[in-house]
Formats: C-alpha cells, structure tokens, sequence
C-alpha cells in the first residue's frame, strides 16, 4: 500500500512539470520574443499636388496715341516756315474726349508767333464726326479744299487761325497764333499741304 501512494506522488508531481513549461523568465532569448503583429502595417498615401495654373495674360489696348504720331508734323514738314521747337503748345479748340490719344508738336516763329500741330485719335467714332460737332470760337475761314480728307473745318478768333482735317479715326488740328489775324490764316494756309500728305498717308 505504501509504494502504490509514492507511485501517485511522483504522478501528480510529473503532471505538475509539465504544465507549467513555458517561456523561461530566466531565459532572456524566449521572455523577450517580439508578439506576432496584431494589425497590417499603416500605410500613408500621398494625393499628387497638381502646379497651380498662372491666370491667362490679357494683352494690353495699344495706345491710341501711337496711331497718331505718323500724322504729327516733323521739323523737316515746317523747316520753311523758319520756326524753332518750342515746349509752350497753343491750346486748340478741338474737343477729344476721354478715349481720345493724340500727339502734339509746337514751334516758335522769331516774331515770337506760335505754330502748334497736334493730332487727335478718336478710336470710338469717325473723325468726320468728332470735327461735325466740334465747335470753335470766332469766324468761319475759308481755306482751300484739301484732296482725300473726310470733313475739313478752319476758324479765326482774334489773332488766332485753326484747321481741322479729318480722315478715318484722326483728325490733324493746326493753330498759328501770330502778330496780326492775317498772319494767322496766311501761315495756316501755307501749311495745309504738308498737313494733308501726313493725314492722308495714313491708312
């Protein structure tokens, strides 16, 4: 009876060991194991930033001025006149308007008179009409009639000549300021040629 109980003891004790086998925590290469991965690895995706489109150029309005400058009386147009550049422009009665251009040149006579050339772009309605409802101080003038031009108009206020010549979208404006009306209107006149051959050059 006595060695049926030790046999049972050492049983039981066997079984005991058994069980409890496991990861040693003396044992630094089994305790520390890595725990298998409980969840797929994150994974960040990047959106492709696309470069940012530069806003379209608008080309800027040519300057209506420009289109005048071929029309301008040059120095070589008034040479016989025996008049210098001058910076003081006489003020012409030619009304222009906020859309308008316009270039403008000036010369002094030795007498002391004044020659101002200027020429007017009206890039929003014809010249012809800008000259129609254009009105000048003083008297009517009669002028030759100048070939190739639309509307033609000339005034004399006091000691002071105006021409106006229109084609297309200009209009040539020519005022003589002098020491007498009648050298006012006679300088005028002998510059409506070279007038006319500038305005009517242009297209």
């Amino acid at each position: 009876m006595r060695h049926r109980q030790v046999v049972a003891l050492a049983a039981v004790a066997l079984v005991g060991l058994t069980a409890c086998e496991g990861p040693d925590p003396n044992n630094l290469e089994t305790y520390y194991d890595d725990p298998a991965p409980t969840s797929a690895p994150v994974t960040t995706a990047e959106t492709p930033v696309s470069p940012a489109k530069a806003a379209p150029v608008t080309p800027a309005a040519p300057d209506p001025a420009l289109l005048a400058e071929p029309a301008l009386l040059s120095d070589a147009d008034v040479a016989e006149e025996g008049v210098q550049p001058a910076s003081n422009e006489v003020a012409g009665c030619l009304a222009d308007g906020p859309s308008a251009g316009s270039r403008t040149a000036t010369w002094r006579y030795s007498s002391g008179s004044v020659l101002s050339h200027r020429v007017v772009v009206f890039p929003d309605r014809s010249a012809a009409q800008a000259v129609a409802e254009n009105e000048c101080a003083g008297k009517a003038v009669s002028v030759p009639v100048q070939p190739g031009v639309e509307r033609q108009q000339a005034w004399r206020d006091g000691k002071t000549c105006t021409v106006l010549l229109a084609k297309g979208t200009l209009v040539s404006e020519l005022t003589v300021s002098a020491s007498t009306e009648a050298r006012a209107v006679d300088a005028a006149k002998r510059l409506l040629p070279a007038m006319t051959a500038k305005l009517t050059a242009q297209p």
